[in-house]
């Protein structure tokens, strides 16, 4: 898949110049090599259209390969994976859009028959059924109206537009595939065509069919259980025990073998892929050092400094530092009448000393951000805009004017909210395991009771945390976007629309960002596009519903052992199926 949605990714463009070379191992063949690679987590699941979680949509794109994906060599670049060349774009006389493909002749199922344009229709099918529990992804495929399949070549089809859209091409090879003989071996969906999934949606949201699916395809069995999980990939899944591994092994005969050198997804050297679970960073920066590890991303920055300096491991892992599409903020729940007012919001913002946990936390390993723009997207990053400064006295004089103060001499402001005298007090939830978070949450705590706050930093395991903020049960969290190069659709986090069952956690929005939004998705004109990039940007500075941190760099791990182990821009930061020993 291409990543603009891991629990709910919205995507950054990249500016050039942040390329990684990612050479081409054709010259070497398949062995027994078996690549060990940390997870801070499990997975929320292995559903490529559901998924949340980063670390699922990276396993996914292994198992699911899609008709488009971003190329590791050249972030910059759309490639054909199952498609054999990128589609051909038509507008027609009224405004409308119609996007052709035709599939590789030599893409199969594990059961040897050929995947076909029914096999996209199915899938998208899938995506628009009502019920099915992908929220989160919806938006991006609202354009699509229809199909046409050839009559005379089951590989080839149109899709059927019903608007320009700024993600066209990608977002119409952007998903994984599934194959209808695993996931509906009913039939159930065949009963439906796209345009009725488009245009009758409530109505569907009750027939037997539609539920009978959806059902199936949301549960425990379809999100982890091996024998029911099957794409056309290089890889299958054969074993998941939790909190500890999980286990792809290259598929014997696997029909993209024939196509080996033709780009980075038709290179799968490796006997196995095992992701090893290990949800504390300490824990694992041992397991690495012991040798039980060959690859680990993501390393808290202390510790990457701390490898560096370790001339026994640069002499076993080179230390890669590649460009991070990705950025970090405070969410506040904005549906919480506590925070409702925005000088609420921005008097928590001023007491944030980013710069300073910039330094301590993160080593100087980031930037300070202030927007969804990635800072090397130089065209789209709204530079005018300058940080909430670290002011306790600002902070002070905002509150006031909220309506805060200490009425009754607690030390804890309070205000009446609904005729209840109610004690500033916030629950900051971060994920179980991640120091980093903790300390900047920590932090954040100890300027915030210098005015009156009292701030209780909750540690969630992950799967909580992350259940939590898609229930809107939080009253603020440390949050990260990660992103692909593709142009950004801020639709899934921003928009109105997307606070049930999209990624607007936080319950941001208003009239004006929501135009905002629905002009810039349908702007092809990238400078007009980048005007509306630069008005959302300010609206939600002011707003203040994130309180945004920093881009990171990446930091990572690769044993030497490896050859084609470049670090990429592309998620997680390397395509670990490519790898492979020396003869």
């Amino acid at each position: 898949m291409i990543f603009r949605k891991i629990t709910g990714i919205c995507a950054f463009a990249v500016a050039a110049g942040l390329i990684a070379l990612f050479p081409s191992c054709s010259s070497y063949v398949p062995n027994n090599t078996e690549v060990r690679i940390h997870s801070l987590s499990d997975p929320d699941m292995l559903n490529p259209i559901n998924y949340q979680s980063a670390d699922a949509g990276y396993i996914t794109n292994i198992l699911f390969p899609a008709l488009l994906n971003i190329d590791f060599a050249d972030s910059n670049k759309v490639i054909p994976v199952l498609a054999e060349s990128r589609p051909k774009l038509e507008k027609t006389n009224d405004g409308h859009l119609k996007i052709s493909f035709v599939i590789r002749k030599e893409a199969v199922w594990d059961n040897g028959t050929p995947v076909t344009a029914r096999d996209v229709e199915f899938t998208l099918k899938v995506i628009k059924n009502p019920k099915v529990k992908n929220e989160q992804n919806k938006p991006y495929y609202e354009f699509i109206e229809d199909i046409q399949i050839d009559p005379s070549d089951p590989k080839k089809f149109t899709l059927l537009c019903n608007e320009v859209y700024m993600l066209a091409e990608t977002s119409a090879g952007d998903y994984g595939l599934l194959p209808e003989y695993v996931y509906d071996p009913k039939g159930l969906m065949r009963s439906f065509t796209l345009p009725q999934l488009n245009k009758e949606k409530d109505k569907l949201s009750s027939d037997p069919k539609i539920n009978e699916f959806a059902n199936d395809f949301n549960s425990e069995k379809r999100m982890r259980e091996k024998d029911y999980i099957s794409g056309c990939g290089a890889y299958k899944m054969v074993e998941w025990t939790t909190g500890q591994r999980i286990v792809l092994e290259k598929k014997k005969d696997w029909w993209g073998d024939a196509l080996k050198g033709v780009n980075c997804y038709f290179e799968a050297y490796p006997k196995k892929l095992i992701y090893q679970t290990i949800n504390d960073q300490t824990t694992a920066i041992v397991s690495l050092k012991a040798g039980n590890l060959d690859v680990m991303y993501s390393i808290k920055p202390k510790d990457f400094v701390d490898l560096k300096a370790s001339d026994k491991i640069k002499s076993t892992f080179n230390l890669h530092t590649p460009p991070f599409l990705s950025y970090y903020y405070f969410g506040i729940n904005t549906k919480n009448k506590k925070f409702e007012d925005k000088k609420t919001r921005q008097a928590l913002a001023h007491l944030v000393d980013i710069p300073k946990m910039i330094h301590t936390l993160m080593y100087d390993l980031a930037t300070q951000v202030t927007g969804f723009i990635h800072p090397s997207n130089t065209r789209d990053y709204e530079k005018s805009i300058q940080p909430y400064d670290f002011d306790i006295e600002k902070a002070k004089a905002l509150l006031t004017e909220a309506g805060w103060k200490d009425s009754n001499g607690d030390g804890t402001l309070d205000k009446m909210i609904d005729g209840v005298l109610t004690d500033f007090t916030i629950k900051f939830s971060v994920n179980a395991g991640n120091d980093v978070r903790k300390q900047a949450a920590l932090m954040f705590q100890e300027e915030a009771r210098k005015v009156g706050i009292k701030v209780d930093v909750i540690q969630q395991d992950w799967s909580v945390y992350l259940q939590n903020q898609k229930n809107h049960d939080f009253e603020m969290y440390f949050g990260g976007w990660v992103a692909s190069p593709t142009p950004n659709d801020p639709k899934q986090i921003y928009h109105t629309e997307s606070y049930n069952g999209g990624s607007n956690y936080v319950g941001f929005g208003n009239p004006e960002s929501d135009a905002v939004i629905d002009s810039l998705r349908k702007e092809l004109d990238e400078n007009k596009r980048s005007a509306y990039y630069k008005k959302l940007q300010l609206i939600l500075h002011d707003e203040c519903s994130y309180i945004y941190l920093w881009a990171p760099t990446e930091r990572m791990a690769i044993n030497k052992k490896f050859t084609n182990a470049e670090p990429s821009v592309m998620r997680p930061g390397f395509w670990p199926c490519a790898f492979q020993t020396a003869k």
